[in-house]
């Protein structure tokens, strides 16, 4: 298993506990997937360099999760086709940059 980080911006309107329920379905989709979370900051509603999707403003959670390779696809895929989703990074963080 690999591990990824995952930084995600949800809709500005959503209060707490619906980021929350956004957030838990992201987790159910993940352990379907054979994934596990290994730590998760909520950053809170942040202000954006730029307006995406008509918003000027986004509530940050950053993850770090652990996943088969081959099952990114199909994780990347869900995290899209959710509605409360304004924009997703995900980055491979297992190996470490030598500098």
């Amino acid at each position: 298993m690999k591990t990824y980080e995952l930084l995600t911006i949800l809709k500005p309107n959503l209060d707490t506990d619906e980021a929350d329920k956004v957030i838990e379905k992201f987790d159910a989709d993940l352990a379907e997937l054979g994934g596990k979370v290994v730590s998760r900051d909520k950053m809170g509603r942040r202000k954006l360099a730029y307006d995406i999707k008509k918003s000027r403003d986004g509530f940050f959670v950053n993850t770090v999760l652990s996943m088969p390779e081959e099952k990114v696809a199909d994780f990347r895929r869900a995290l899209k086709l959710n509605d409360n989703v304004l924009r997703v990074m995900l980055l491979d963080v297992t190996e470490k940059a030598a500098v």
